[in-house]
């Protein structure tokens, strides 16, 4: 067994797709996002959140608050088919789970606090707490 670390180059990166097999890469890419892409601003009140989430429903979305600590989870499902005169030709799907935590630099007001998912985008209005309290999930609109 080799206990020596792998190096991987900038070639490698170019031509990790072309792997045997490339022709029946799904059409969707990577099968998951490797982390969920997200913007935060702060404002004197709040805490603004902007995650993107492309492809994934609003009732497969989680947000958890606890103190300063938010956790993003999300189900990610997706399925192809094409059919011709009602036979299968190609079937193509995947599913998991992404998530993502972050700790911000003050406890958030769960009480307040708000979610919104459209177009992709998870959009969260944290605002700022002095005092702690114990965990609450978000439900999202």
């Amino acid at each position: 067994m080799n206990m020596l670390p792998t190096r991987h180059s900038l070639f490698d990166e170019i031509f990790r797709d072309f792997t045997p097999g490339f022709l029946v890469k799904p059409l969707h890419g990577d099968a998951l996002p490797a982390q969920i892409k997200m913007d935060i601003k702060e404002t004197e009140q709040a805490y603004q959140v902007a995650a993107e989430l492309p492809g994934v429903g609003k009732e497969d979305i989680q947000v958890e608050i606890d103190g300063a600590l938010v956790t993003i989870k999300a189900e990610v499902k997706q399925f192809d088919q094409d059919l011709q005169e009602q036979r299968p030709l190609r079937s193509e799907r995947y599913y998991g789970m992404v998530s993502r935590s972050f700790q911000l630099p003050q406890d958030i007001d769960r009480e307040t606090a708000a979610a919104r998912f459209d177009n992709g985008v998870l959009n969260l209005t944290l605002p700022k707490k002095r005092n702690g309290g114990t965990g609450r999930r978000l439900r999202i609109e």
